[in-house]
C-alpha cells in the first residue's frame, strides 16, 4: 500500500506535464505523501508489535496498526530529539511533522496554491523519510513506534 500511496502522489505531481498542472492533482499529491509516510508508521509498529508474517494475529495486528493516532503520532514527533533517537528518525519525525502541515493546508485551505515543484519536492521528502524510517535499527524503530502511539505516565 505504502510503495502504492507514493507512486500516486508521484503521478499526481507530475500529471499535466506538458501543461500547467490542476491544483486539484497537486493538492492530492501533497495529501497522499503525508498519507503514505503516515501508513508506513503504522505498518512498522504493527508490524514490530505483533509481528509481519501473515501467521500473525490478524485483529492485534489491525488494533496495532489502526492505533496510530495523527495528532499524538504529530505531537510526539516534536519530541523525537529528547530520547536521543538516532538522525535518520529525527529527521523521519521532522518531515512527518512538516507533512502533516503540508496536507492540511491542501486538504484544507482552498485559497492556497501550489506549484508543480512544490509537490515533487514533498513526494520526495516522504519517501525519503519511509527510507529513513526503513533504515533505522530495529530497536530504535520498535522505541520509536512507542514514542508515537503511547501516552508517558
Amino acid at each position: 500500500m505504502i510503495e502504492g500511496l507514493i507512486g500516486t502522489a508521484r503521478r499526481l505531481a507530475s500529471s499535466g506535464a506538458t501543461g500547467k498542472p490542476r491544483q486539484s492533482d497537486l493538492r492530492r499529491s501533497i495529501s497522499t505523501a503525508y498519507y503514505a509516510l503516515f501508513h508506513a508508521f503504522a505498518k512498522d509498529g504493527a508490524d514490530l508489535f505483533v509481528g509481519a508474517s501473515t501467521s500473525r494475529p490478524t485483529a492485534a495486528w489491525t488494533q496495532a496498526y489502526r492505533g496510530l493516532d495523527h495528532g499524538f503520532a504529530r505531537n510526539a514527533c516534536l519530541k523525537v530529539v529528547e530520547p536521543g533517537f538516532p538522525a535518520p528518525l529525527v529527521s523521519c519525525a521532522a518531515t512527518f511533522v512538516w507533512l502533516q502541515g503540508e496536507r492540511h493546508t491542501a486538504d484544507y485551505d482552498p485559497v492556497a496554491r501550489f506549484t508543480r515543484g512544490q509537490a515533487v519536492l514533498i513526494v520526495a521528502e516522504a519517501e525519503q523519510a519511509i527510507r529513513d524510517l526503513r533504515g533505522a535499527g530495529r530497536a530504535d524503530r520498535r522505541a520509536f513506534a512507542v514514542q508515537i502511539r503511547m501516552k508517558p505516565r
